[in-house]
């Protein structure tokens, strides 16, 4: 039986936010695994014309991007609790879109050795990475989540950007950003995921070799 989720991803990508999001939500979908290059570029253009991954299809609704994805499936199926009241939204909505945009951005110029002048710095979005670090420091110093007293899915989004920064030293690990992120990969959602995901690269990598 057909899904009502189709999940377009490849392990080695952001699509293990979405995979980490979707064993949140705890409904059945199905997988398709591509892989860069000819997958993403040929006909899956047809779903996301951009070529890459992750891309949820739910009910013929076509979802990208990774911020878009999470809101969208915590609004979908709202018995997961994933997302506060719409009256208490405001950190939820700052801070799943704050990484987005400003710590995504901040993050990966520096990755990619990209200096933006000091009398640059108004034309950026996020300023300077140091503002962007301290910001996101201070969201989450003495808290587990970071929209309130629970989980929801800014928490899946944002604590993924630091678990990736952490992991590939893109993010300094101040003991805020270690709490947080370690208490996130405790969930069994979060743990589940990361199996799913790395038992494909495994198998993937043992077909290669073989």
């Amino acid at each position: 039986m057909t899904a009502a989720i189709k999940f377009y991803t490849n392990p080695m990508s952001r699509g293990r936010i979405i995979r980490w999001m979707l064993e949140e939500v705890g409904q059945p979908y199905d997988t398709e695994i591509l892989g860069y290059g000819v997958d993403m570029k040929g006909e899956y253009r047809s779903v996301n014309p951009m070529g890459k991954v992750p891309t949820i299809v739910h009910n013929g609704q076509i979802v990208t991007e990774c911020a878009a994805i999470c809101a969208y499936l915590a609004d979908a199926f709202p018995q997961a609790d994933l997302a506060p009241e719409i009256s208490q939204r405001a950190d939820y909505y700052r801070w799943l879109f704050f990484a987005a945009g400003p710590l995504e951005a901040a993050v990966t110029n520096r990755a990619l050795s990209v200096q933006v002048p000091d009398d640059k710095r108004g034309m950026v979005g996020y300023g300077s990475l140091e503002d962007v670090i301290n910001t996101l420091e201070t969201a989450i110093s003495g808290k587990q989540y970071i929209a309130g007293n629970r989980f929801t899915a800014a928490d899946v989004y944002v604590g993924s950007h630091i678990a990736w920064g952490l992991g590939f030293n893109s993010i300094e690990p101040r003991p805020a950003f270690v709490s947080y992120v370690e208490s996130l990969k405790n969930r069994p959602a979060y743990k589940k995921a990361a199996e799913l995901d790395d038992a494909l690269i495994k198998a993937a990598q043992e077909a290669k070799s073989s």
